[in-house]
């Protein structure tokens, strides 16, 4: 609770100043003519909460959709590491084969965390939340990622590719023709494995329609500016409403009612602001925010996995969260 209301603690101070105006407009000016009636603020709120919740609905799917499309890859890939096991007697070509999805592996996520200019993750809350963890595709370069998994040439054709997961499964499929041709491979096999680079295509495809197809920025742009409205329009609407509490309260409150305006606009501005701050951190699920699917833990356990399918007992170490938090 103490983190998310640090988080939040800039649109707070705006709505303090937001709070404070309409009251010192009412109580020290005297222009009381300008509240604003309780029903014209009431439907803004109810439009405002039905903008707010069709966002914060679809964005949810956003990120449901990204969990899903990475618990696929997960199941793929296990059973991508048991093929290239048992279809091949050749321990070298079992290896070939697995080092190179796990570079398809990495090519993906560090393409799904590069940035696009309708991410939030540069916005100074979220920018100021990275202290509070790791982004590991944000310490290494992928050069150096795929430098242990490719072979020189392999690696000089990957980084040189505009589209480097698709590059990694092209050359996946043109060995698997070569061992099809040297009969290393029978046809059932080949046939079946190559049902699993579709597959492989599939899911890249829609990670990359996910990462690259923003909210829609009509949506987003017009539940700004209802949310913002209507915490500028809703101190002028209960202000007079607290006003005549003067009437009902004995001393030391009496005379200063308006006041209690500030804490209680806040309070309810900060319910709406907040509920749209977060729908705006969920909705790109792989930009490298403290809401992201964890991409790099599941690259890494995977690294893990298809590493002991091949009998290696050198093994990577389990990334660990960071202050509970873990990408």
């Amino acid at each position: 609770m103490s983190e998310f209301l640090v988080w939040t603690r800039r649109n707070t101070y705006i709505l303090f100043f937001l709070g404070l105006f309409p009251v010192i407009i009412h109580e020290i000016w005297g222009l009381k003519w300008l509240n604003v009636p309780w029903p014209v603020v009431a439907l803004l709120g109810t439009a405002t909460a039905f903008t707010v919740g069709f966002k914060n609905t679809q964005t949810y799917n956003r990120a449901a959709e990204g969990a899903r499309l990475w618990t696929d890859i997960l199941s793929l890939s296990r059973f991508w590491g048991t093929i290239s096991v048992d279809f091949l007697n050749n321990s070298e070509q079992s290896k070939e084969l697995i080092y190179r999805h796990i570079a398809w592996l990495t090519a993906l996520r560090y393409y799904l965390r590069e940035d696009r200019v309708w991410e939030s993750n540069e916005k100074s809350h979220n920018k100021e939340y990275q202290q509070f963890f790791n982004i590991p595709e944000r310490v290494q370069s992928v050069e150096t990622q795929l430098k242990e998994l490719l072979s020189t040439h392999e690696l000089e054709l990957v980084l040189r590719s505009r589209n480097r997961m698709g590059k990694i499964l092209a050359l996946q499929s043109k060995t698997l023709k070569s061992l099809t041709d040297r009969a290393e491979l029978a046809a059932p096999q080949y046939a079946a494995m190559q049902q699993m680079m579709k597959d492989f295509y599939a899911v890249q495809g829609k990670c990359e329609q996910l990462k690259d197809s923003p909210y829609p920025r009509q949506y987003a742009v017009i539940n700004n500016i209802f949310v913002w409205t209507f915490c500028f329009m809703l101190p002028f609407g209960i202000v007079h409403d607290f006003d005549l509490l003067n009437q009902v309260v004995d001393a030391p409150l009496r005379g200063y009612m308006a006041w209690v305006t500030i804490p209680f606009s806040m309070l309810i501005s900060w319910m709406y602001i907040s509920l749209e701050q977060v729908g705006e951190s969920t909705e790109n699920p792989f930009e490298g925010s403290a809401n992201d699917v964890p991409i790099s833990q599941i690259s890494q356990q995977l690294n893990i996995e298809l590493r002991e399918m091949l009998g290696e007992r050198e093994l990577p170490e389990d990334l660990q969260p960071y202050n509970n938090i873990i990408l």
